[in-house]
């Protein structure tokens, strides 16, 4: 049977304005390991990079040596799963995208798919995460591709394919995985591995902002076509 790798994004993709806790958690261990106050008030650009791309990009503009960065970069990753599991709500069934439970299901249920990760959370929050919004079930650990595993969310897909695939195999084929998400990273990931890429505007990109994905989704019925 061909089966088929969809590696699903989280924020924008499978939940929606769920990351307030998450950006605390983020700047609060930003504080702990460097020092640094104004963590919060730092704008950079945070869609579809990875935990540690964000925090380095805050630090460097706030003036941290590059060296300091990587030095603290272990226990960075420590403070802010630490400081996620401290502030995660109990429930974000209200963050989860409409429909999505039942997309969920539906591909779960059928032999010829096989649900993942690709996400540019660090893998503890992007499992405390979808389990309060309930949807925790859908993916196995020791799944996936997270920012936990290469600061460089270009890496991330042949991780979660090696993974898949299992332990002294070939990594699951390039043509049989599909990376869905919400951003042009997630599109520019897909394709830095070689993989197609099916893009939803269910987080803050329009369809024309996403158009060099080979497929583009307004909402869980339309990717559920698509993947069809």
């Amino acid at each position: 049977m061909r089966v088929l790798l969809l590696l699903f994004d989280i924020d924008g993709t499978l939940v929606r304005r769920a990351s307030v806790e998450h950006a605390a958690a983020v700047h609060a261990a930003l504080h702990d390991v460097y020092g640094i106050a104004g963590a919060a008030e730092a704008r950079v650009d945070a869609a579809g990079r990875t935990d540690v791309e964000i925090a380095r990009s805050i630090l460097l503009l706030l003036g941290v040596d590059a060296r300091r960065i990587d030095a603290g970069l272990d226990d960075f990753r420590a403070a802010a799963a630490r400081h996620y599991a401290k502030r995660v709500p109990g429930d974000l069934s209200a963050t989860v995208l409409p429909g999505m439970p039942d997309l969920l299901r539906s591909l779960a249920g059928r032999g010829d798919r096989r649900l993942s990760l690709v996400t540019g959370n660090l893998e503890p929050i992007a499992r405390l995460k979808l389990r309060a919004a309930g949807l925790g079930a859908f993916f196995a650990h020791g799944q996936g591709g997270f920012g936990s595993d290469h600061e460089d969310r270009t890496e991330l897909p042949a991780i979660a394919r090696a993974r898949a695939a299992g332990p002294g195999r070939e990594p699951w084929p390039r043509e049989q995985t599909v990376v869905i998400g919400d951003t042009p990273r997630d599109i520019a990931c897909a394709r830095a591995d070689g993989v197609r890429c099916i893009a939803v505007t269910t987080g803050s990109f329009a369809a024309d902002q996403l158009a060099d994905a080979d497929g583009v989704a307004s909402s869980p019925a339309e990717l559920a076509r698509l993947l069809a």
